[in-house]
């Protein structure tokens, strides 16, 4: 079954500069994660935009929306950064458009040790692969519909509302 994954940036695929000792956006990580997982069927990566999800406008959001519509898969998942990832999913969520999409991120950078990132995007991938229609977040093995869901800052998990 063809799916496709839309990279917005977030902590996912931010990198460590150990010169500048801050976290910033390169390339994505994704295109190497695909390769390596040996992943059966056809995937597509597209790469939108490189962006904080704090600073993610609603301009923004109305791009990953057309990007979802736009594109002939019906599976999709979304890397996208935990801040705002909620707003992002409920954009989706009322456009109801046809397609499973499936939204995630990570709390730790793919590259850095102890990152959730790889865990959290094969779980999407799977949840992309086997939920009806509808827009869904996906994060530490736990789905939740766009519409009952919260990041719990405090915890640092999301959680239903």
């Amino acid at each position: 079954m063809p799916l496709r994954i839309i990279a917005t940036g977030g902590t996912f695929d931010k990198h460590y500069d150990p010169l500048a000792g801050s976290l910033a956006f390169g390339q994505s990580h994704l295109p190497d994660i695909v390769e390596r997982a040996r992943m059966a069927g056809s995937v597509t990566i597209d790469v939108p935009m490189m962006v904080d999800s704090l600073e993610m406008t609603d301009a923004h959001r109305r791009e990953v929306l057309a990007a979802c519509a736009a594109c002939a898969e019906r599976r999709i998942v979304v890397v996208h950064g935990t801040d705002t990832m909620v707003e992002t999913a409920r954009v989706l969520g009322e456009a109801a458009l046809e397609k499973t999409i499936v939204v995630t991120g990570a709390m730790i950078p793919y590259e850095v040790a102890g990152s959730d990132a790889l865990f959290n995007l094969g779980f999407a991938l799977g949840c992309a692969n086997s939920l009806p229609h509808g827009t869904w977040i996906a994060m530490n093995a736990v789905v939740f519909p766009w519409h009952n869901v919260r990041k719990n800052r405090e915890k640092g998990v999301f959680e239903p509302l």
